[in-house]
């Protein structure tokens, strides 16, 4: 993902609702944004950033009559990933240790989470054991 082309928070919800309904019309996706908001987002304001997202290449549209239907052109993943490793860079220097150990440090991890956690780190403790051997 291009630095012009990551997503600023108003975009960033908006490619959520698109992630997760597919497809959409301004009007849905205007819809689903006052819907979780506790301000009323105007359709036109929807219908610009949607554009300019087009222009970013965010999003793609197609015409249905008289209406344009949108799809995310990134997947979450790769912009979940850019936007991580831009966080990571800028507040904690690049360390993913810091901020493993910041948020862990701040919030209560389930018992779930924390076996998750505990895999990961397993994962991560071979893979340097084999790059050390190697």
């Amino acid at each position: 993902m291009s630095k012009q082309s990551k997503p600023t928070d108003s975009e960033l919800e908006i490619l959520q609702i698109l992630w997760a309904q597919g497809a959409c019309t301004v009007r849905e996706v205007n819809d689903k944004l006052n819907a979780n908001q506790e301000k009323e987002v105007g359709y036109t304001t929807t219908l610009k950033h949607m554009q300019i997202m087009f222009d970013k290449g965010l999003v793609s549209r197609t015409k249905s009559g008289k209406t344009h239907i949108y799809h995310a052109e990134v997947s979450e993943d790769d912009t979940q990933n850019a936007l991580l490793d831009r966080f990571i860079d800028k507040v904690f220097k690049g360390s993913a240790s810091s901020l493993m150990l910041q948020a862990l440090g701040r919030k209560k991890a389930s018992p779930d989470e924390i076996k998750e956690i505990q895999e990961i780190l397993k994962k991560l403790d071979k893979d340097n054991e084999s790059d050390v051997s190697n």
